[in-house]
């Protein structure tokens, strides 16, 4: 954008030097019309590619791999931050169901800044028989809910191959999804509300796996 900030910056210019990708500039009063609504800081990327991809077989893998899925989120938000903390924490992939959750989006990629194009990101239609196939690859179904039946979250043994499922902080998992998992963790509250903002809760569960990780 001619007249913003971005363009006062030295690497936004040394970029605009490099012949490797085109650069356009815009006047400002333009940029403003074009992209009004988004929260641009004078800069938009425009890029061609498939960010969804084809899951791939676990079976005879022996890693302690552990994807991550997330039922019923309906912010676009909540799902860009997950992203990045999925990726900070060295997830090796973030399963969408293609119906009962928000999708990919321009603000679920912005708010990711960028770490979707590290974390593989998968797309199932029947998110019940993509985690009953997992299981026969040896992964062990975690379901994060608040339920009598659930225990703390670092009570549990991270050392393995893991499908953690992560519902909306209303709805929660979907009771048939709930039927799925060969475990319930939670992480109890002690104030007046009863739930963490479910990124806030996947932060806490992803780097306590980091954790038991990286004891010997």
């Amino acid at each position: 954008m001619i007249g913003g900030n971005a363009e006062k910056k030295k690497w936004v210019n040394g970029l605009a030097k490099v012949k490797t990708y085109p650069m356009h500039r815009i006047h400002k009063d333009q940029f403003l019309k074009k992209y009004s609504g988004k929260r641009t800081q004078g800069i938009v990327v425009s890029f061609y590619g498939n960010i969804i991809q084809s899951i791939p077989s676990y079976e005879m893998s022996i890693k302690n791999e552990c994807l991550l899925v997330i039922d019923n989120l309906e912010d676009p938000q909540n799902l860009g931050q997950i992203i990045r903390t999925a990726e900070c924490a060295n997830i090796d992939g973030l399963l969408l169901p293609e119906h009962q959750s928000v999708q990919i989006t321009d603000a679920v990629l912005q708010v990711s800044q960028g770490a979707f194009v590290h974390l593989p990101v998968y797309r199932c239609g029947n998110l019940h028989q993509q985690l009953c196939s997992l299981k026969k690859e040896g992964f062990w179904i975690i379901g994060v809910e608040n339920s009598i039946k659930a225990r703390p979250w670092y009570e549990m043994d991270y050392k393995r191959k893991l499908v953690l499922v992560m519902g909306s902080e209303g709805k929660g998992i979907r009771p048939v999804i709930v039927k799925t998992c060969d475990e319930l963790i939670t992480i109890p509250m002690h104030g007046k509300l009863n739930s963490l903002n479910v990124s806030s809760a996947t932060s806490a569960i992803l780097f306590e796996r980091q954790r038991q990780l990286s004891k010997p």
